[in-house]
């Protein structure tokens, strides 16, 4: 029979040996559907990526039910006990710690193993850190990249960067806290400071906040404060038309007045560079003369 017929005409839920992708809050726990407390409440076990974390929910809504740890840690010796519990009948939901499982997390592996042995799994929506930045954030939303978390390792990571400078589209990124400040930076020299940006903290939570109109002005936000809760960063595209021209005179100046405030000859001719269009030997050598 046809998958898709089957999936329209769905019994009362939980329905056994089926995997619910379950969304769950990013800070405000009343975010939350009747749905999914629902599936939380009633499937043969909860699969988490940290138990204390899912707890809080379980017992804002008075659930109990068994939660088993499944993260990036451990998710390659767990992936098969799933598949087994589904295929004996289980029903089994998967969260993550904030947000949609499935995105930044293990829950893409085990979506991919138990669709390989073909198991249905359900997807009950929630909230997402990545659309809900994006979408108050003022910048072009129809279309959009989203990247994630940067690769630590630098040759991949000055790729995607290089990709984000140059796209037209929209970009979402998650940032740790600690790692913010080293993110603006690289973000300033490869798209430049003027380049629309908005720095979204602690979202659905109290202090909320959505923070500079450009990279500059969000690098001079966390200049001198601590960086403290989630992050996620929208950047916007680049325009289809730019400006190539360019007047030395002016370029000179601004190059003396980036490594009069603090940047290398090098990261400053590579920002003016990207943000004028021209390549980074001429700019680097108007220092000389």
């Amino acid at each position: 029979m046809n998958n898709n017929y089957l999936l329209s005409h769905r019994k009362e839920e939980p329905e056994n040996g089926i995997l619910y992708l379950v969304g769950t809050p990013i800070g405000n726990l009343n975010d939350i559907s009747q749905r999914a407390l629902n599936i939380l409440k009633n499937v043969s076990l909860v699969a988490c990526e940290d138990t204390r974390r899912t707890k809080k929910i379980m017992n804002k809504f008075d659930i109990s039910n068994k939660l088993m740890s499944f993260n990036k840690h451990n998710s390659s010796i767990k992936i098969p006990k799933i598949v087994k519990d589904l295929k004996e009948g289980k029903s089994i939901a998967i969260v993550s710690d904030a947000g949609m499982p499935g995105i930044c997390d293990p829950g893409e592996d085990i979506a991919r193993s138990v669709k390989s042995e073909g198991i249905d799994i359900i997807c009950v929506p929630g909230a997402c850190a990545a659309i809900t930045a994006l979408v108050s954030s003022g910048l072009p939303s129809s279309s959009f990249v989203f990247e994630g978390f940067l690769p630590k390792k630098q040759i991949d990571r000055e790729k995607i960067l290089l990709e984000i400078s140059k796209n037209e589209k929209t970009t979402v990124i998650y940032e740790s806290p600690k790692r913010l400040r080293k993110l603006l930076k690289e973000l300033f020299e490869s798209c430049g400071g003027d380049r629309e940006i908005i720095v979204a903290r602690e979202l659905t939570k109290r202090f909320e906040e959505h923070i500079g109109k450009n990279i500059y002005d969000a690098m001079n936000f966390f200049r001198e404060r601590e960086v403290i809760g989630e992050i996620t960063i929208v950047i916007k595209g680049i325009s289809k038309e730019r400006d190539f021209v360019f007047n030395k005179t002016d370029l000179r100046k601004d190059l003396k007045e980036l490594i009069k405030a603090g940047l290398s000859l090098s990261a400053a001719s590579k920002y003016l560079a990207k943000k004028n269009g021209i390549k980074k030997s001429l700019i680097y050598n108007m220092n000389k003369i």
